[in-house]
């Protein structure tokens, strides 16, 4: 059979004839048969087309008979494959009727234990198979662990050196374990399984780091950044020994002026170490050991320079690729340099912090980067404003009401006047390189004192006061995605922000007091609603959200309360009703200690809402009288409350805070006692 489209009936006896001899009981006429076939698939589309006819095949194949010639065709004799061609022809006409049935089988049957059965021979073969077999176990392996079911078979297979070992020559060995990986941790939830599968990752990547010793590591750089941030803490490995060769890496490529593939692997593989291992990865990626020469320029100088040159290179055009392929790899690639670059400033200053003699960089640097960090968040600002425009706003300072219509197209509903991404995952809102450029952004305008800056910053408050609502709305502007968490680098921006005079009437003409009160409001309301739920099950223990939402509350307060001192001639009087929604709460008996930053954050908002009554006009407070009343009344169950929780911790622990929350409340007390 010569042509790609055989007569029918020559087609169904060439079948007939393939599946007798595969029916057999010697293996030489089963072998003949699988050549037959190859010769069948590889000549003719009618079989590869016909669902019906491959099923059919497939189940005429004896799965025993594939693993024998897998196994001897991976036996080596005289070796080489010149010496050993029979073995080879084995092991090459197994992996290629495996490909190919892989690959055209309907998806139904790729579940079929008949198939993912014979991962754990496909995996040792690699050892001993050609470049272009090679190729092809790699790829049905792809095909196999990317679904759960393949992913536990493939967990069953012990020796992974053949995946490690040709993985520098073959990068398609990373994409297996990238797949299986994570394809395993999918369904998972035994914690044997867990912790046998961290231990595993564990050791591979150790191997592999040692297979890619002398190399450049950029393609192995590449897969552990793709890895590492979306494998589950309970499987992140803890503590790892590759953690210091792989800052190597990274440290190599930074200084060896590499290609813009190199650039985005190091930029990525160091936002991901940073993250994934915040105790040890900073001291590795920004601090030099002390043999470097002084003259030399610190690593951590020349990393974030070259961070930031990438970013103030790419930002300009970045706006226009957002409809192109090209944008999802640029976007990936600018998202990790922001949250190196949020790292190494939130670890300037601990070291600032902790009054060291040793300088992570000099302070001649420390000026050239403080001026470069500028431009790049000045350009940041200029970025984010265009991107908010085009997505939502249409222009800067254009009221809300006047963006409310849409446009209906072939491709969906739209804002009349955005012209931002055609797909919704492309949204400002759900855009990680919006939030990660955030970040960066409030840590500076927060740490920096530069008055310019936060005069610009001043003019994205409308974003970030909208990006705080759809936050704290709890709704997803994607099906297809989780939805992305802005309020704590809002907070922190604002906090800069705010400690220029326009910037608090920048945040409040565009709503800012209404939207961070009202998360205050339903911080507490979902406190009481946990602690009422407690109360009734019996059980005292917080849930795990209830402190990281306290601390967001005390966050909110510290940002809201210097606000309230300073307006003048008093508070307005929305802002009042603050005070009775914290009037309103109930704080529950004192016999179930609650974790200290609840506690913390409840004193806040009754100092926040003592210091609305006694800053507003005489008459205005006489209308918040059982308000008041309130208030002392829950100040006093705090005290008694903050009093059981010291006792129930024993003496000495958390004694300097229940001291300070004493103070607030005796503050807090002496204060409305005044006031009534």
């Amino acid at each position: 059979m010569s042509t790609a489209s055989s007569p029918p009936d020559e087609q169904a006896t060439s079948i007939q004839k393939i599946q007798t001899l595969l029916g057999e009981k010697n293996d030489t006429s089963r072998f003949v048969g699988l050549a037959l076939l190859k010769s069948v698939l590889d000549n003719s589309d009618e079989p590869r087309n016909d669902e019906g006819a491959i099923v059919t095949l497939w189940e005429s194949i004896p799965s025993k008979f594939l693993d024998r010639l897998i196994r001897t065709g991976s036996r080596q004799k005289g070796g080489s494959r010149e010496k050993d061609g029979n073995h080879h022809d084995m092991l090459d006409l197994a992996v290629y009727i495996l490909h190919t049935f892989t690959a055209l089988l309907p998806e139904h049957a790729k579940a079929d234990p008949r198939l993912l059965n014979r991962i754990p021979q496909l995996v040792p073969c690699l050892v001993h198979s050609s470049d272009d077999t090679s190729r092809l176990v790699l790829e049905t392996l792809l095909t196999l662990v990317s679904q759960p079911e393949g992913a536990r078979v493939f967990k069953t297979v012990d020796d992974l050196a053949p995946l490690t070992e040709i993985a520098p020559s073959q990068a398609l060995a990373l994409q297996v374990l990238l797949y299986a990986w994570l394809a395993f941790t999918t369904g998972v939830a035994a914690e044997e399984d867990k912790r046998s599968l961290r231990t595993k990752i564990d050791t591979t990547i150790g191997n592999l780091v040692s297979s890619f010793k002398g190399t450049d590591g950029v393609t192995l750089l590449g897969f552990l950044a793709n890895l590492l941030p979306r494998l589950e803490t309970d499987v992140l490995p803890q503590s790892p020994k590759w953690i210091v060769p792989l800052a190597s890496f990274v440290r190599n490529l930074v200084t060896s002026r590499p290609a813009a593939a190199s650039r985005a692997a190091y930029t990525r593989l160091a936002a991901a170490l940073l993250e994934a291992y915040p105790g040890t990865a900073p001291q590795l990626l920004f601090v030099d050991d002390s043999t470097k020469s002084e003259s030399d320029k610190p690593f951590a100088f020349v990393l974030v320079s070259l961070l930031l040159i990438d970013l103030r290179a790419s930002l300009p055009t970045l706006l226009e690729q957002l409809n192109s392929p090209e944008y999802a790899d640029a976007s990936r690639r600018l998202t990790a340099a922001y949250n190196v670059v949020s790292n190494f400033i939130g670890y300037l200053l601990r070291s600032m912090d902790n009054d060291s003699d040793e300088w992570v960089v000099s302070p001649e640097m420390l000026l050239k980067l403080r001026k470069s960090i500028s431009e790049t968040m000045s350009l940041t600002i200029e970025y984010l404003r265009d991107r908010w425009d085009a997505s939502v706003a249409g222009a800067m300072g254009l009221h809300p009401d006047a963006r409310a219509g849409t446009v209906d197209t072939s491709l969906g509903s739209h804002l009349a006047l955005a012209w931002d991404s055609k797909t919704p995952g492309g949204k400002v809102a759900d855009d990680p390189l919006i939030l990660a450029a955030i970040r960066a952004l409030a840590i500076w305008l927060r740490e920096d004192d530069g008055e310019v800056l936060r005069r610009e910053a001043e003019g994205l408050s409308d974003m970030f006061i909208d990006l705080y609502r759809s936050s704290s709305s709890g709704s997803t502007s994607s099906d297809s995605q989780q939805k992305l968490d802005f309020r704590h680098p809002v907070l922190v921006a604002f906090e800069g922000i705010a400690a220029e005079e326009e910037g608090i009437e920048a945040f409040l003409t565009n709503g800012g007091w209404q939207a961070l009160a009202q998360d205050c409001v339903s911080i507490l309301q979902q406190q009481q609603q946990q602690q009422q739920q407690q109360q009734q099950s019996g059980n005292s223990s917080s849930t795990a959200t209830e402190a990281p939402a306290a601390a967001r509350g005390i966050e909110i307060i510290r940002l809201l309360l210097p606000i309230a001192e300073a307006e003048q001639p008093g508070p307005r009087e929305d802002w009042m009703d603050l005070v009775t929604h914290v009037a309103a709460c109930h704080v529950p008996d004192e016999t179930r200690p609650s974790p200290a930053v609840v506690d913390e954050f409840q004193v806040a908002a009754l100092q926040l809402a003592t210091t609305l009554l006694a800053n507003a006009h005489p008459g205005m407070r006489r209308r918040y009288a059982h308000s008041t009343a309130a208030i002392v009344g829950m100040a006093n169950q705090l005290r008694r409350r903050n009093k059981a929780r010291s006792e129930w911790e024993g003496e000495g622990e958390g004694e300097d805070d229940d001291k300070a929350l004493e103070e607030a409340l005796d503050d807090v007390l002496g204060t409305l006692r005044a006031l009534r």
